[in-house]
Formats: C-alpha cells, sequence, structure tokens
C-alpha cells in the first residue's frame, strides 16, 4: 500500500480508504460475517483509514466496525460523521454534542480521528458547527474536523473557525463538478479531499445489472441506472472496460487509478463488504496512467455524455452550492 498526507495534520494514510457504508447500509441486504473479514483483511493490506457515519444503519454501521477497531486502534485511521437526523439535517452545535457521545460510545473508542459535518446545516451558520466542533477537539474526543459536500464559500468560513482537515464529496470519472471550484479551494488552503463513489457507484466496475438490483438498493432510483443514461452509461462501462483489459487492469483498477492519478492532495475512500473488490480496490495503487491514456479516458467519455445527475433533486437539496 502506498500513502499519502492527510492535509496539514502530518498524518499519513492509505492512498486508498475503505468506505463502510455499504456494510450496513444502502447496497442491498448486510452481510456481517464477510464484511467483519473484509475489514481484518484490509489490515493486512494496509489499508489504515476507513469511514463511517452515524446514520449508516442507524448507527448499526459504527457498531460493525467497532469489533475490529477495537482490538487494533493504533492502527487506524478512524473517521465518522454527524448531520442527518431524521430525514433532514442537524448541524447544531446542540445535535452535534449528543451526536459524537452516541458515536463514541458505538465505536468503542475514546478519540475519533477525523470528524466530519455530514452536510452544511442551511439552518445554522457553518461558523457555529465548526466553533461547536473544535470545542470536541480542545475536549479531546477528536483529533481533526471535516467537512463533507460544502461549497468553496462555505469551506472557507468554515477554515477562519479553525483548521479543516478533509473534504469529502462524490468525486469519479463521471462526477467532476468539483474540479471547476472545490478542488482549487481545497488545494490553496492545504485540505485534503477525499472522494466518495470513485467508482461512480460501481458503474465503471462493468458488473452493474440495473434491474437486478434488489429493493434494499438505492441505485435501483438512481437517475443513472434508468432510462436513456443507464443506455449511454452500459456502453460507456462496456468500452471503458475494452480499455481496462488492454492494460491488464480491471476496470475498477482503471477508475480508481485514474482519481488517484488526480493529485497527491486525492484519498479516495471505494466502499465494499466483500474481500475479493477490497483485494482489486488495493492493487490499483500500483497502476500507473500514461498522459496518452489519460487523454483516452477523457476521449471516450466525450463520446457518451448522457451520464446523467449524480443524485434525484430531493438528494441534491442536502448538498452545499
Amino acid at each position: 500500500m502506498k500513502y499519502r498526507t492527510l492535509g496539514n495534520t502530518g498524518v499519513k494514510v492509505s492512498a486508498l480508504g475503505l468506505g463502510c457504508m455499504g456494510m450496513s447500509h444502502s447496497y442491498g441486504q448486510p452481510d456481517d460475517p464477510e464484511s467483519l473479514a473484509t475489514l481484518n483483511l484490509s489490515l493486512d493490506l494496509g489499508i489504515n483509514f476507513w469511514d463511517t457515519a452515524d446514520v449508516y444503519g442507524a448507527g448499526a454501521n459504527e457498531e460493525l466496525v467497532s469489533k475490529v477497531l477495537v482490538p487494533h486502534r493504533s492502527r487506524i485511521f478512524l473517521s465518522t460523521k454527524f448531520g442527518f437526523r431524521d430525514g433532514g439535517v442537524d448541524a447544531s452545535p446542540a445535535y452535534l454534542r449528543q451526536a459524537v457521545e452516541a458515536s463514541l460510545k458505538r465505536l468503542k473508542t475514546d478519540v475519533i480521528d477525523l470528524y466530519f459535518a455530514h452536510r452544511i446545516d442551511p439552518k445554522v451558520p457553518v461558523e457555529d458547527t465548526v466553533g461547536a466542533m473544535a470545542e470536541l477537539v480542545k475536549a479531546g474526543k477528536v483529533r481533526f474536523l471535516g467537512l463533507c459536500e460544502c461549497s468553496p464559500a462555505t469551506l472557507r468560513r468554515a477554515w477562519a473557525v479553525h483548521p479543516i482537515a478533509a473534504v469529502q464529496s462524490e468525486y469519479s470519472l463521471l462526477t467532476r463538478d468539483v474540479e471547476a471550484e472545490v478542488l482549487p479551494t481545497t488545494r490553496e488552503l492545504g485540505v485534503s479531499f477525499v472522494p466518495f463513489s470513485p467508482l461512480s457507484r460501481g458503474l465503471m466496475t462493468a458488473t452493474i445489472d440495473a434491474p437486478t438490483l434488489g429493493d434494499g438498493d438505492f441505485r435501483k432510483n438512481n437517475p443513472r441506472y434508468q432510462g436513456a443514461h443507464w443506455e449511454n452509461n452500459q456502453k460507456l462501462a462496456a468500452r471503458f472496460a475494452e480499455l481496462a483489459r488492454n492494460k491488464g487492469v480491471t476496470p475498477a483498477q482503471l477508475a480508481l487509478a485514474w482519481v488517484l492519478a488526480q493529485g497527491e492532495d486525492l484519498i479516495p475512500i471505494p466502499g465494499t463488504k466483500r474481500q475479493k473488490y477490497l483485494k482489486e480496490n488495493a492493487a490499483a495503487v500500483e497502476v500507473v496512467l500514461a498522459p496518452a491514456e489519460l487523454g483516452a479516458l477523457e476521449k471516450l467519455l466525450s463520446e457518451f455524455p448522457n451520464v446523467g445527475p449524480r443524485y434525484r433533486d430531493q438528494e441534491m437539496k442536502f448538498v452545499d452550492r
């Protein structure tokens, strides 16, 4: 495994983290024994950056993670999040103080390495949210702070209150809106960028059959898996898989290698609950893309532009823009 420095913290974390959401939330039925085996395997592979949240499985994911976290606490850099509540966002200082204690209890740890505000709360000034998060740092309950899906202006306001170690937002070959303003801002401030869904929610693995997705899989209602967007994306994924085969890698490895190639300040967190996919993903850190290969990927994307939006309207309302 290769390692990258998280923001201005001086802490080295694995160049690929492990997104734990799908073990308990949004992607079909949980398989706790396999998930626990995957968590243990990640340590063997040198993946020391794990990402969870209090909303994943209504706390079940934090409890699951704790089973491997506790005996290996010193080897793991743990991030979790707060803010989703009762179908909306609550990033108020009062709720934050409740949420962090509940997460610490479920995780069975005294400190959270990286604590994210899961979304920006339009009802609460970000200065108030981050100010309260900074109090947790002073109290020793949290080491570093992060924001998810924030705009550049919000990040600057937050940074003025307390240093932000990382911004987490969706980023992949198919989701690149952060390139315009968010990434330039994180780079100016020395903030790491943590891409979630770097495999485009599995689309770029060329292994997904949309009609067979179960009712427990949120992708069933995702615009990219429906209608004309799905027809476009099937063709795109098939052609992408050809490029991967020509290079001697899997589509997942090629997609992750592309994200990793965008800068040392990016630390993607592909999610999986399966050991075989974790091994596959981890090998992506060894894949080097030549300029001509990067150019070929850009050309391919331009040929299939009808990708579709990453969220439905009711989900986009939670994104700070």
